[in-house]
């Protein structure tokens, strides 16, 4: 049985799990390096506060093995915080985090917590779908090799590269399980 490591220092990871629960995923809790040496098959970096998971990444020794996994092939999800995570650049932003897509990243693009919204829009391979954007960073641009999954007003908020699935919003917030299901298929 297929198994998730849920990154669990800060942010909404306890909505994730309930979301792999649905879909009969077990899960295991990320919060500490022993975590990691336990057995998992992908990583979800939720959405939350990206300078505060980068800092706890880095102060628990978690920070460079969860790099060299990505790197390897590991299957990835990251909504929110998570795509900032991942991203080669952060606009206006000198350091970055694990950097493994090849893309620039602005934080905060759609303003503080009033610049939060809801919407429906195309995700490519899944069809339209509820996107939830608290506080949300968007993709301002790509690289290539980074495939574009969904934009809205212009503006990317979802990408793929190689087993890396980075979005803006938050879909373990809405009822819809099929970006999860997409995550899953790369197990």
């Amino acid at each position: 049985m297929k198994q998730v490591g849920v990154l669990a220092l800060q942010g909404a990871f306890i909505e994730h799990e309930k979301m792999l629960e649905q879909l009969g995923v077990s899960c295991i809790e990320l919060r500490n390096k022993e975590d990691l040496e336990k057995p998992y098959d992908g990583i979800i970096l939720p959405g939350g506060e990206s300078t505060v998971q980068g800092k706890l990444l880095k102060e628990l020794g978690m920070f460079d093995t969860i790099k060299k996994q990505i790197e390897e092939g590991m299957p990835v999800l990251a909504t929110c915080a998570g795509l900032i995570l991942l991203a080669k650049e952060i606009k206006d932003q000198e350091e970055t985090y694990f950097g493994t897509i090849p893309m620039c990243v602005k934080r905060n693009a759609y303003g503080r917590q009033l610049g939060s919204f809801f919407t429906t829009k195309e995700f490519e391979g899944i069809g339209e779908i509820p996107m939830t954007f608290i506080r949300a960073p968007y993709v301002e641009s790509v690289e290539e090799g980074v495939k574009v999954l969904a934009e809205v007003d212009g503006n990317i908020v979802g990408v793929e590269y190689g087993n890396q699935i980075g979005i803006a919003f938050h879909p373990e917030l809405d009822d819809d399980l099929r970006v999860h299901k997409k995550f899953i298929s790369k197990l």
